[in-house]
């Protein structure tokens, strides 16, 4: 029989039963935060690699407009612990790049404009955690310009064309879109990386090691940003002539990234990409075709299971010495 003495007891066991239910309703209801997904952090506007730099900054000013298309396939799938569960947050991504870059003697400055086209993926739960995929479209983009970024680089060691060429670059990423969109970390970031850089015969190659600054570790999914990381990458290719007008080199690339964090050393994303640029030089003036095809060598925190790049770029105001010297190599072997 109920009676007075017997509702504090009873109100206090409705309590912790509200409690408990409130606590795990909680706990299955933990919501991804998003963050900036993309990897693909390209070179300046006439770097000639897709990432890596070949530092070949000469003459008087001279001027540079880049337009790169990116298409990545699962960037950033969530899989948990036991490999049961795989939800793609981010299962189709596709970017365009405008950038511009201006150069005199051995000092470059630019700035670049990702615009993101398309940002697909799958709402899922692994464990505890909610996965909302995010859904961008070109005519329903909230995000027009995603974390826009202004660069430097200085070729400090060597000439153009020299078997060894060294410099310096950074670059400053400013915080512009949703963080829902995986299309920044809502933070500022910066990467100053060592470039190197060098021509033998026929053979091209580049390479780098940087820092990125990246103060996002708030977010919950596995594979996310957990604070600074070291970047790293090389690039090798053969230079040759087509025609009498255009060179050529074909290479790949290697690239990728990996955290500070001892606690996860192990995620560190790894990606490579074929690259085939075609340049033609006029007077004054030079165009560049560019196409690369990769895939996630290590697939974590943005290194997607296949990406197809493409780039033109028209460098106006100084000679393209990487065109010039494709001629030189063909006609020497001819």
């Amino acid at each position: 029989m109920w009676s007075s003495e017997n509702s504090p007891r009873a109100c206090c066991a409705l309590a912790r039963v509200l409690l408990v239910l409130a606590s795990s309703l909680c706990a299955a209801r933990v919501g991804a935060q998003g963050f900036a997904v993309e990897r693909l952090y390209q070179s300046a506007p006439g770097g000639g690699w897709f990432v890596m730099d070949d530092l070949n900054i000469d003459g008087g000013w001279g001027a540079t407009v880049a337009i790169t298309s990116a298409y990545a396939h699962k960037p950033f799938e969530v899989v948990s612990p036991d490999g049961a569960q795989r939800v793609a947050v981010v299962s189709d991504e596709a970017f365009l790049d405008v950038g511009v870059a201006t150069t005199y003697r051995r000092f470059r400055a630019y700035v670049n404009f990702p615009i993101p086209l398309l940002i697909t993926g799958q709402n899922g739960t692994v464990g505890s955690l909610e996965l909302v995929a995010p859904d961008v479209t070109v005519g329903t983009n909230p995000d027009s310009i995603v974390d826009p970024r202004i660069g430097f680089d200085i070729r400090v060691f060597g000439e153009p064309r020299d078997a060894l060429r060294l410099g310096i670059g950074a670059q400053f990423i400013f915080p512009s879109g949703r963080r829902e969109d995986y299309v920044t970390d809502g933070t500022a970031r910066a990467m100053v990386r060592l470039l190197a850089a060098g021509d033998r015969g026929t053979f091209s190659y580049a390479g780098q090691i940087g820092l990125h600054v990246r103060p996002l570790d708030d977010s919950p999914e596995p594979g996310g940003p957990t604070g600074n990381e070291l970047l790293f990458g090389a690039s090798a290719g053969r230079a040759f002539s087509v025609g009498t007008d255009w060179s050529a080199i074909i290479g790949p690339e290697v690239y990728g990234q990996t955290p500070f964090q001892s606690s996860t050393a192990g995620n560190t994303g790894v990606e490579t990409l074929v690259t085939t640029r075609f340049e033609r030089v006029g007077t004054g003036r030079s165009f560049r075709l560019k196409i690369g095809i990769g895939a996630g060598l290590n697939q974590h925190g943005g290194a997607p299971q296949w990406r197809l790049v493409v780039g033109a770029e028209i460098l106006g105001g100084r000679n393209s010495h990487f065109a010039s010297q494709g001629r030189q190599h063909a006609s020497s072997h001819e």
